[in-house]
């Protein structure tokens, strides 16, 4: 009998991951798309790989400081792991590189560049020297290194210079110094005619005059990344706020885990830096270009430029939520599906804001886990709560890297009035449910929104994501006990028509599975996630393969199944979608079920499946579930944007020869144009017809 824990059948997470964020620079290397949008491309791969240093990397090097041997089913100790990525990510430097250099030589042509202080026409000299003057010097921070100045704590993500200086009065006195580019200054300063000038350009002009009495002798600028994972220690939910906040001010004082060094830095100004920060040598990159990909935005963001990125899609409200009807009188007829952001989240929004301004509406309760600034969904439930409704939410404080948003929007929360919810003790809620309760006729009717992704206006205009709004009793009642279970005491946590994690979802995901397998040829399952990476779930899916179940996998990011294996998973087709949108929907298809169609929360992953309070959802009603189905079978057969996994674990972009290309991304957004221009004749006949007509056109 075949192993299926034989670690040759699995791929490493860590190497799967950076094997996405690779497929995210094939964007930027892709010379159909608009200039600007390649250089958004960089900016993505950047952010991402700063994130994945300060929790993934760091979070290995503890493994291994710790001794542990093995982490995951691929058997790769966490040694050999972080030798893989190190290898990998200093090879991909040149390719960084080269894309970027490519790039900017097309965009001078556009009329934007990048260029040095020394570059610049005089007129813009004497500007940069002004904006030195005005901007830069009141805030910089000129520090000396010696035996009476400490080398200086630098946060995470500090960006700076290292500078060799030499005395005046005495030139056989020679001394280094940081310094220190607060993140209020912007990475590049902006000349009329869309020229970029580096900051450390222009700093490193004015060293003089930072440090009077001294010249320059070299420089190179830097910027370091510390382990960024808070480890709470989660004690009475009267302190968890506190705790929360300590936590993230240890944040930047985590462990040094990279440092980045511009082409200046050469081996005695390295060796100066590191003897005080102590990062391992092959985690010491030097770059030919300039540090901090992230910081492209500013230039992506320039809107005189707009037109080098991709044509701007307006989402659109579909009937029936076209009309003035009032919302929950809509919902009380049918269910509905949205997909966002080809459908607009604007619905979702008024439904809360319709709830809060609503006499009859008697109570809000909703989850909250990345809400962004300005919300106008938080604000509508402070306002319900100033005027009188029962308002409950839950502001989960852990949510990475937006923790200290929602520490601000939970007291905002609080201050009006409102039922604040922090946490649950050991897990992360990161299910996506409102629940709006009015009394009619002096009875109460209940009324559910249930999604893939946050209640972020600004996101669903660029994450790809399913939102599911029903008025059904089975829903509303099961709600109704998840949130029970929030603000109470639960041992069990069972939901009668959801599946809630971490005791329902994985059992329901496998049993579903183990009924498609149960079909052998006559099964199917097609499953989108962000992650797959939970061993039960892939073992599962193997066996399903072995019986004959066609499978289509859609996985943005992780996958550490190995598709294409004989006698195990050769019936396994994976994907993975890059392109205009984040795909971020958590769908899936498994045919010979009753239900057949469910959308999620969580991904395949064991923190998902076992340690978040996350929710699992089946459609109701034909027209949404075939809806939903559609877009599925859409995105198994894109060929523009699609990459497929081989058996070895690289991933293969979908050649065209001789077939119809089929990018998904605007198949949709004509679709949706087409709706919203439609006859009333057209809009009365079934969206999902007008869908069906039109993949198989396009």
């Amino acid at each position: 009998m075949l192993n299926l824990k034989n670690p040759d059948l699995y791929n490493n997470r860590e190497l799967s991951w950076l094997q996405f964020n690779t497929r995210v620079l094939k964007q930027a290397q892709d010379e159909s798309l608009p200039l600007l949008e390649r250089l958004k491309f960089l900016a993505i791969y950047g952010t991402n790989l700063d994130e994945f240093y300060m929790i993934r990397v760091a979070g290995l090097k503890k493994l291994f400081a710790a001794g542990i041997i093995v982490s995951s089913a691929d058997k790769l100790t966490p040694l050999q792991q972080l030798k893989e990525i190190r290898k990998h990510l200093h090879q991909e430097q040149q390719v960084i590189e080269h894309c970027m250099g490519g790039i900017f030589k097309k965009l001078e042509a556009e009329g934007i560049s990048v260029k040095n202080y020394d570059d610049v026409n005089q007129h813009e000299k004497h500007f940069l020297n002004r904006y030195f003057n005005e901007n830069i010097y009141p805030v910089i921070i000129p520090i000396a290194v010696d035996a009476t100045h400490p080398f200086p704590h630098l946060n995470n993500l500090s960006f700076g210079l290292i500078v060799k200086l030499k005395d005046l009065d005495n030139e056989a006195i020679e001394r280094f110094g940081i310094v220190r580019v607060p993140r209020v200054i912007e990475r590049f300063v902006e000349l009329e005619n869309g020229t970029y000038v580096p900051i450390e350009s222009v700093v490193e002009q004015h060293i003089e005059d930072l440090f009077p009495g001294y010249t320059l002798i070299k420089y190179a600028s830097f910027r370091v990344t510390r382990n960024a994972d808070i480890e709470i220690e989660e004690e009475e939910a009267d302190d968890f706020m506190e705790i929360l906040e300590e936590g993230l001010k240890l944040r930047r004082k985590g462990a040094m885990v990279r440092l980045e060094v511009g082409s200046d830095g050469d081996d005695e100004i390295i060796n100066f830096f590191n003897r005080h920060t102590n990062v391992y040598k092959d985690d010491i990159y030097k770059f030919h270009t300039f540090l901090n990909l992230s910081s492209l935005w500013q230039i992506v963001g320039n809107k005189n430029f707009a037109h080098l990125l991709s044509e701007p899609f307006k989402p659109k409200t579909l009937p029936p939520l076209e009309s003035t009807e009032d919302i929950f009188a809509t919902l009380e007829k049918q269910d509905l599906t949205l997909y966002h952001p080809y459908e607009s989240f604007d619905p979702v929004v008024k439904l809360i804001q319709a709830a809060a301004k609503d006499p009859d509406v008697v109570s809000i309760k909703m989850t909250l886990y990345r809400s962004g600034t300005n919300s106008p969904i938080v604000q509508a439930l402070m306002n319900a709560s100033e005027s009188g409704k029962q308002v409950t939410v839950m502001v989960e404080l852990k949510a990475r890297f937006d923790e200290e948003n929602n520490l601000i929007w939970a007291k905002a929360l609080e201050k009006s009035g409102a039922h604040v919810i922090y946490g649950i003790k050991g897990f992360k809620v990161h299910a996506k449910a409102t629940l709006i309760t009015r009394r009619i006729d002096g009875k109460m009717k209940q009324y559910a929104h249930l999604g893939t992704g946050n209640y972020n206006p600004a996101t669903a205009k660029i994450y790809t994501d399913i939102s599911y709004l029903t008025s059904r009793d089975e829903i509303t009642n099961d709600l109704t006990r998840f949130f029970h279970f929030l603000t109470g005491f639960s041992k069990k946590g069972k939901l009668n028509e959801l599946y809630m994690s971490p005791s329902q979802i994985k059992p329901k995901i496998l049993s579903l599975i183990q009924n498609e397998m149960r079909k052998g040829k006559d099964g199917e399952i097609i499953a989108k996630v962000n992650s797959l990476v939970d061993e039960d779930v892939i073992r599962a899916l193997y066996k399903a393969s072995q019986a004959g179940v066609k499978i289509n996998l859609i996985v943005r990011g992780i996958c550490c199944l190995k598709p294409g294996i004989e006698g195990v998973s050769e019936n396994i087709r994976v994907v993975s979608i890059l392109g205009k949108y984040l795909e971020h929907p958590r769908t899936f298809y498994f045919k010979n079920d009753d239900a057949q169609i469910y959308i999620s929360s969580a991904d395949w992953m064991p923190r998902n499946l076992l340690r978040r309070i996350e929710l699992l959802t089946a459609i109701k009603g034909d027209d949404c579930k075939d809806k939903i189905l559609q877009i599925l079978r859409l995105q198994c057969a894109d060929n523009a944007r699609a990459h497929e996994l081989q058996s070895d674990g690289s991933y293969i972009k979908i050649k065209l020869e001789g077939v119809k290309t089929i990018n998904n991304h605007k198949v949709l957004e004509d679709y949706v144009n087409r709706i919203s221009k439609a006859t009333k004749k057209e809009t009365a006949s079934s969206i999902e017809q007008l869908a069906s007509r039109l993949f198989l056109e396009g």
